[in-house]
């Protein structure tokens, strides 16, 4: 699924090439939104809200997509081949420039601008890691609700309506890099670890947001570390996909497991993450006090 940084990445594409021009063409997919209703109209905004995408329009509309696991947004000159069918394409928008299509996305919708407030999905999501002033004290809050006591960091650093942006590959990134057990309740996680993972969730979205590709590690961040441990050899991601590889922190072999609610698969380093984190000072981080 694409995660926030991408979102974001897409965003500025179609910004570029949308926003201010005039829309000369538009339609959905079969039983898909009647896109027609923007044509005549101008792009007055296109951006990113974790991950969802908007598109507005000076009618007071507002085309809402949700890409989930296979939807993607394309950008083509007049004339420029696709890349994909056009039978998978659910939403189209022609300017005099260029044609945006977004391909695949399960959630197509053309909204009156002013209900955004209040669409069930938007309207819950937590603290975009994103935003120019995320409010990572009000994620930790939510983190802190008593639904998610039990539930365990891995799962609820996917979870949306605590901080929007956060997907599989940066949970498991992230996780390591903090050195945190990603199966480990919440509950058992101290404020100042929960501050931490968010700290770094929002470094590392924000370093990747205009790159051509994501990565995590101290090389693919200009030479900043992203840990104290040392580093083995170059790559983009510590322990994402790279199930059996040495650890490039210790080198014990990376543990992978399919776990959740909706079962997603995590990757971890057993001898760097351990069950009881650390706080700062070095104490145990374990059932922290309310």
């Amino acid at each position: 699924m694409p995660e926030g940084d991408t979102l974001y990445r897409t965003a500025v594409v179609l910004r570029e090439v949308l926003t201010g021009r005039e829309v000369t063409a538009a339609r959905g997919g079969i039983a898909g939104p009647a896109l027609s209703r923007v044509v005549g109209t101008h792009v007055d905004r296109v951006g990113a809200q974790g991950k969802h995408l908007l598109v507005g329009f000076d009618n007071a509309l507002t085309l809402h997509t949700h890409l989930r696991m296979h939807g993607s947004w394309h950008r083509y000159r007049p004339g420029e081949r696709w890349r994909r069918p056009p039978s998978r394409a659910v939403a189209v928008i022609e300017v005099p420039t260029a044609i945006a299509v977004c391909f695949d996305a399960p959630t197509v919708e053309l909204l009156d601008t002013r209900a955004l407030a209040i669409h069930p999905a938007l309207a819950r999501l937590g603290p975009d890691l994103l935003a120019p002033e995320a409010d990572l004290r009000a994620a930790v809050q939510r983190l802190r609700d008593p639904s998610r006591a039990e539930l365990s960091i891995g799962e609820a650093l996917l979870d949306q309506t605590a901080q929007a942006g956060l997907g599989n590959v940066y949970r498991s990134e992230v996780c390591f890099i903090e050195r945190v057990d990603p199966f480990l309740p919440v509950a058992d996680i101290a404020d100042d670890v929960l501050q931490r993972l968010l700290v770094t969730a929002r470094r590392l979205l924000v370093a990747n947001r205009l790159g051509p590709s994501r990565t995590t590690t101290r090389d693919a961040l200009g030479g900043e570390a992203t840990d104290t441990g040392p580093r083995r050899h170059g790559g983009r991601l510590y322990v994402y996909g790279r199930a059996g590889r040495p650890c490039l922190r210790c080198g014990t072999p990376i543990r992978t497991r399919v776990a959740g609610a909706v079962p997603r698969r995590t990757y971890w380093c057993p001898a760097c993450q351990p069950a009881t984190p650390r706080t700062d000072d070095g104490t145990s981080a374990s059932r922290p006090r309310r």
